[in-house]
């Protein structure tokens, strides 16, 4: 099992970035795929989640309106589009994988976002 997380670097404030999280091992759809992050001095917070069931998303309150969730069954991979980046998006963002019934649990490496003038 794989995921790997591509698309992150430095962008000025109110740009956009769009993170891909390509993964490998399993289908993308029977799991609920999550966007995490951690910014610098800051816990890991929970950003975006697209449900195994319905394909519903959520969003954390700090990102909502801003970024987008999207999964491609295709080519088993989950995006996250980033608009309206501001400084305190900075973090390093995690890629994860859930599956309720066994409660297996996944990671990627992570990719570091920057926004900063």
């Amino acid at each position: 099992v794989q995921l790997v997380e591509s698309g992150g670097g430095l962008v000025q404030p109110g740009g956009s970035l769009r993170l891909s999280c390509e993964v490998s091992g399993f289908t993308v759809s029977w799991y609920d795929m999550r966007w995490y992050r951690q910014g610098p001095g800051k816990e890991r917070e929970l950003v975006a989640i697209f449900t195994r069931a319905g394909g519903t998303t959520h969003y954390a309150p700090s990102v909502n309106g801003r970024f987008t969730i999207s999964r491609d069954n295709a080519k088993n991979t989950v995006y996250l589009q980033m608009n309206s980046l501001t400084p305190e998006d900075t973090a390093v963002y995690y890629c994860n994988a859930w599956y309720s019934n066994t409660q297996d649990e996944y990671w990627g490496q992570g990719t570091q976002v920057t926004v900063s003038s």
